[in-house]
C-alpha cells in the first residue's frame, strides 16, 4: 500500500503538530502528502482523537512521526522547545491561552527560532468576546451565514457534515496560509510570524461569492428562504432529483449551452415551460421543478445515467462513500488505495507532475512510535533520552 520514497514538493520542510482533532490532523496530512517531516506530539493519556478514531485506520493520521510527551511536566516543555530549534512549522489547535499557559507562548517560540512559523488554529480566533467558548463545524458554519442557506425550505438548516468549517474553511486556509509564511521567510520577506487561523473567520472567506450575489440583489437571505435562490435548491436546473428506485440525481446545468443538453436528453424541450427562454423565471421554478420531480420518479437512477452519459447536461448520480469508491472515473483517476485490512484510503490531491505527493505511512495505535528517532534525530543524547523515559515524560 505504502509509497517506497517521498518525492513530495515539501522534502525537507520540518513542522510538529501539537495533536488535535479535525481541521488540524487534516491540514498536516495535506502537508505530510506533499512530503513535509510531520512529528505528531500526543499526550501521555487517552485523547479524545484516540476515543473518536482508530489510528492504524484513520487518513488524517497518516505520514506522521508519532511520539508522546508529557506537556505538563517542565522537561516536557523543555522537549518541545529544543524540537522547535530545528522545525519550520509549529502547528496547535488548543483553546486560546493554553499554549501561553504551558509555557510555550508564540513570542516564547520565536526567541528561540526567529524563523517559525506558528499556525494557530481554533474555533472563534485568538481574541473576541467568544474566544473562549467550545463549538464544532456547525456553530462556526451558523454564524458565517452559510448554514442559513443550507437546506430545504420545509425543515430548516441541514449540517453539510463537518466538511465546511472544519475542512474546507478551516484546514485548507491553515495549510495556505503557514506555507504562505514559509515563503516569505525563503525570501527574505519576512521573519517567522503568528498565524491566528479563526473557523469563524474562514467560514464566512468562503461566502464571498454569496456577498457578491446578495450586493447584486440576487440572494434572498430573509429567514425561512432557503430554497429560494438558484444555487441553494431553488432552482430546478440546480438541486437533487430522486428516482424510481430511490436513489439520487444531482443536476447542475446552469449555463444556457448546458441546460439546452438537459432539456433535449429529458425531451423537456418540448414543453413550453423549459424554453430557454423561461429558464431564469423566477415565476416557473415550482411548475418546473413539479414537473421535473415527476420525470425523474418514472426512471431508475442507472437508467437516467445512461440517457445522460457522455452528455454536457451536468447530471451526475448522488453516490455513497462506498460507491464512490467503486466509481468508473474515480477509479481510472486512482483516488482510494486500500491496506491488507481493507481500511481505505484517499489518495493524495492535487496531482504534481514533478514532485508527486505519496503515502509513506499510516496512524498508529503506538503512539510513541517514532520517539526516539524523533528524539535522536534532533541531537538529544542516550543519557537525555534515558532520563525522560526514567521520568515518564516521553
Amino acid at each position: 500500500m505504502f509509497d517506497a520514497k517521498n518525492s513530495g514538493a515539501l522534502q525537507g520542510v520540518k513542522i510538529i503538530e501539537l495533536a488535535g482533532l479535525g481541521p488540524v490532523p487534516f491540514a498536516c496530512m495535506i502537508l505530510g502528502d506533499m512530503g513535509a517531516e510531520v512529528i505528531r506530539i500526543d499526550r501521555p493519556s487517552v485523547s479524545t482523537a484516540e476515543q473518536l478514531f482508530q489510528f492504524p485506520k484513520d487518513n488524517l493520521t497518516r505520514n506522521r512521526k508519532m511520539m508522546v510527551v508529557d506537556l505538563k511536566k517542565p522537561q516536557g516543555i523543555e522537549v518541545v522547545k529544543k524540537l522547535i530549534k530545528n522545525a519550520d512549522i509549529l502547528i496547535e489547535g488548543f483553546r486560546p491561552g493554553v499554549m501561553e499557559k504551558l509555557g510555550l507562548s508564540p513570542e516564547s517560540c520565536l526567541q528561540i527560532n526567529k524563523n517559525l512559523i506558528i499556525g494557530r488554529m481554533s474555533g472563534y480566533g485568538q481574541s473576541g468576546e467568544m474566544a473562549m467558548q467550545s463549538g464544532h463545524d456547525i456553530n462556526y458554519l451558523s454564524l458565517s451565514g452559510a448554514l442559513h442557506g443550507i437546506g430545504r425550505k420545509n425543515s430548516g438548516p441541514v449540517p453539510p457534515v463537518n466538511l465546511i468549517a472544519d475542512f474546507g474553511a478551516g484546514a485548507m486556509h491553515l495549510v495556505s496560509s503557514v506555507l504562505a509564511a514559509y515563503i516569505a521567510v525563503k525570501n527574505g520577506v519576512a521573519n517567522g510570524q503568528v498565524i491566528d487561523v479563526a473557523m469563524s473567520d474562514c467560514s464566512i472567506q468562503l461566502t464571498a461569492a454569496l456577498w457578491t450575489l446578495k450586493n447584486m440583489n440576487d440572494w434572498n437571505d430573509a429567514p425561512n428562504s432557503r430554497q429560494s435562490n438558484w444555487l441553494d435548491g431553488g432552482a430546478p436546473f440546480y438541486d437533487t432529483y430522486e428516482c424510481a428506485d430511490n436513489r439520487w440525481l444531482a443536476v447542475g446545468c446552469i449555463e444556457p449551452q448546458f441546460y439546452a443538453d438537459f432539456t433535449r436528453l429529458t425531451n423537456l424541450s418540448a414543453d413550453a415551460d423549459f424554453a430557454a427562454e423561461n429558464q431564469w423565471k423566477r415565476n416557473l421554478w415550482d411548475v418546473q421543478k413539479s414537473k421535473m420531480i415527476a420525470l425523474f420518479k418514472s426512471k431508475k437512477r442507472d437508467e437516467w445515467l445512461k440517457i445522460f452519459a457522455h452528455s454536457n447536461a451536468c447530471v451526475t448520480a448522488v453516490l455513497t462513500l462506498q460507491e464512490a469508491k467503486e466509481n468508473q472515473h474515480n477509479n481510472f483517476r486512482n483516488c482510494y488505495r486500500q491496506d491488507s485490512e481493507g481500511n481505505v484510503f484517499t489518495n493524495p490531491a492535487p496531482r504534481f507532475s514533478a514532485t508527486p505527493s505519496s503515502i509513506r505511512s499510516k496512524g498508529s495505535n503506538d503512539k510513541r512510535r517514532d520517539s526516539l528517532e524523533v528524539l535522536k534525530n534532533n541531537g538529544f543524547s542516550d543519557q537525555e533520552i534515558s532520563e525522560l523515559q526514567k521520568n515518564n515524560i516521553i
